[in-house]
């Protein structure tokens, strides 16, 4: 202690020390990142897109980062459970979401009221891949009613108004608004029946419980390739690579301008430290870029990104003016 410094002085530079010693935590805290477990929250079941993407990157940025990053599911409310989650999480870098069209383009504009900003509280990352939907049904409830294709399953929704039951990962997510896109652009009426991620709708439609799902296309592969659902169409604006025989709903139904595509990508709180967010991104995009987990997503119908933050951001806002005009026209809504 200095002799020549009066009492308050002292107390003054200790206060002023200890602030800066406050203050350079985060950085140090920045610069050792990770040094324990990281959670990426899925705000959808287990066996749907968002979870398969979550879990083909997660094991790849455990090995870059030397911490495990555990695939946490979350899910209900079309999304919004998990998205809340990491929403009111710290921004240290330790909590992520896998968000999707729905939770971050979607659902502002479906739901009254909303647990979190999309575009306020979060921190894009990257956009981990683009995906088509595929309309399905069950293969022999197809056959048994005449369906063969999209042209067929207008002509007998129209003959049996709400008869046909749709299935969907949840209220407000692309499966479901591309169902509604369907209904309001054909004139047919299906229920609608919401279930909490594509996992467990998919065990409904291959047991023939439910007629018809507008699926993500890589949670449905398995069992198109299987035989068990039929793809009528994807409702991107082009064909798929990874079904290049199945039309597109408005090449097989005519209805033109039809385009319900979803994607899929990393967020963080928002205030996560630039660094973080930019380390990510480079690794994920690194990961994205490998043979190995290129050609695995490809051959499920997702088309790899791994985009700049910069650029990932200006997508979530383009999302938001699109869907907010589908929901509108589609007269969807959730309380």
């Amino acid at each position: 202690m200095n002799p020549f410094v009066r009492p308050g002085r002292r107390a003054a530079l200790a206060l002023a020390s200890s602030l800066l010693c406050l203050a350079a935590l985060p950085a140090a805290a920045q610069g050792n990142w990770p040094t324990k477990a990281v959670r990426i929250v899925v705000p959808f079941a287990a066996g749907g897109t968002t979870d398969i993407l979550a879990r083909a990157i997660a094991p790849e940025l455990s090995k870059a980062f030397g911490q495990p990053f555990i695939v946490d599911n979350r899910a209900g409310a079309g999304g919004n459970v998990g998205a809340e989650i990491v929403a009111h999480s710290p921004p240290d870098g330790y909590t992520l979401l896998m968000g999707t069209v729905g939770t971050h383009g979607i659902n502002r504009a479906l739901y009254a009221k909303l647990p979190y900003d999309p575009i306020k509280d979060f921190a894009p990352i990257t956009l981990v891949a683009g995906v088509p939907n595929v309309m399905v049904m069950q293969t022999e409830k197809a056959r048994a009613l005449g369906i063969n294709n999209v042209a067929d399953f207008i002509r007998y929704a129209k003959a049996h108004p709400g008869k046909l039951n749709m299935a969907s990962s949840g209220n407000g997510t692309s499966i479901h608004l591309a169902g509604e896109l369907f209904k309001s652009m054909s004139g047919t009426y299906m229920v609608h029946f919401p279930y909490r991620g594509s996992g467990p709708a998919l065990m409904d439609m291959v047991s023939g419980t439910m007629d018809v799902m507008f699926d993500n296309l890589p949670s449905s592969m398995p069992q198109i390739k299987a035989g068990k659902l039929k793809a009528l169409a994807v409702t991107s604006a082009q064909r798929s690579a990874a079904l290049p025989d199945v039309p597109t709903i408005e090449q097989a139904a005519g209805l033109k301008g039809f385009d319900a595509s979803s994607w899929f990508g990393l967020l963080a709180p928002a205030g996560t430290p630039p660094e973080i967010v930019n380390r990510i991104q480079q690794e994920v995009a690194k990961s994205l870029g490998t043979p190995a987990i290129k050609e695995k997503l490809l051959a499920q119908g997702a088309i790899p990104s791994g985009n700049t933050p910069a650029q990932f951001a200006q997508l979530i806002e383009s999302e938001h003016r699109k869907w907010a005009k589908v929901v509108k026209d589609s007269g969807a809504k959730v309380d």
